[in-house]
């Protein structure tokens, strides 16, 4: 089969995914294979690709918004049926005896494992996922629109709970991408009030067209004190602006799993006032489904640029310009 790889990780415009030909896996006890229909792009695949990210091991395939149809099954497998068509998230495997697994926290295993970065992802024509760690995928939605629900909904809706946003509230979101504009929407299906800052002019229009409040280039902070707020561009210097910004008691939470360094607090400017910074690690399970279930109950509209699985090289690039309205999808024709 034909699959993008990691070989050696270096500046995006370089073109560090090297295209090879891998012996079509085979599903062992538990997992299902999947003949990959789409797989989102996602900001973390850039960060492995351009080595911010270690790779887990040499030659690794990248993609954690995965989706396929089953077509084989696994000794043992009990909840897909071949045919099913079944999505792939981020969080791979935990293993369900450590203290954070038993007490619910399972996004904080000790031994925890990641699709597209310990194990193989879905920048490929197959991948094989343990059952207990997919998605059904709700009908509502095409294989285009579900693949971003998988990774940049999944962990923008981990982010929005931990902001702590109340009822109606006002929250701040920094950077409207992939995830932020899923998130987004969440929030305001709640009866939140958005206000978005993101450099991107396409990113400001996509953030109007969906209902924020405001819609800001960063050059002004929100024109109202926030209750919450996420920082989903990758970028330390924004926190600052960010804690400034919160009113006291607010929380903002960074949903990015790589941030550039945080410049200097003040205390009494900042974090006075029992404002809070928190990080945001990956996502349970429950999240998932959680997620799911409002996505399509919403329904949230999923804003798509449509790449060729052989374009991988050129989609991360666009990622890393800002040149993408939205979340990126490779859509495969192996």
């Amino acid at each position: 089969m034909k699959a993008w790889v990691v070989d050696s990780p270096g500046p995006i415009d370089a073109n560090p995914l090297v295209h090879v030909e891998r012996p079509v896996p085979v599903p062992g006890a538990g997992e299902v294979r999947l003949h990959v229909r789409t797989c989102g792009v996602c900001r973390t695949d850039l960060h492995l690709a351009e080595g911010d990210l270690t790779p887990r091991h040499h030659r690794v395939v990248p993609g954690h918004e995965v989706v396929g149809i089953v077509d084989r099954l696994g000794p043992g497998t009990e909840r897909f049926r071949e045919g099913d068509r079944v999505g792939v998230p981020w969080l791979a495997w935990t293993c369900g005896v450590c203290r954070f697994c038993t007490a619910g926290r399972e996004n904080l295993c000790t031994d925890l494992r990641f699709t597209g970065w310990d194990i193989d992802g879905g920048y490929t024509e197959y991948a094989v996922v343990n059952e207990e760690f997919a998605y059904a995928i709700p009908e509502r939605f095409t294989d285009e629109e579900a693949a971003p629900l998988l990774c940049a909904g999944i962990i923008g809706y981990r982010a929005l709970r931990r902001s702590r946003l109340p009822a109606g509230g006002r929250l701040g979101i920094y950077g409207f991408g992939g995830s932020a504009h899923l998130a987004a929407q969440i929030a305001m299906g709640e009866g939140a009030r958005v206000h978005v800052v993101t450099r991107s002019a396409a990113a400001r229009d996509l953030a109007a067209r969906l209902g924020a409040v405001s819609v800001g280039d960063g050059t002004a902070g929100p024109p109202e004190p926030l209750d919450s707020a996420i920082l989903f561009a990758p970028v330390g210097t924004l926190v600052p602006p960010a804690l400034e910004a919160l009113e006291r008691g607010g929380t903002l939470a960074i949903a990015g799993i790589h941030l550039t360094d945080i410049p200097s607090l003040n205390y009494e400017r900042h974090l006075f006032e029992e404002r809070v910074l928190c990080s945001v690690t990956a996502n349970t399970r429950q999240d998932g489904h959680e997620f799911l279930e409002a996505a399509a109950a919403l329904p949230v509209r999923v804003s798509t640029v449509a790449y060729g699985m052989d374009r991988a090289n050129r989609a991360l690039a666009d990622l890393a310009h800002d040149q993408v309205d939205g979340a990126a999808v490779l859509v495969n024709p192996w």
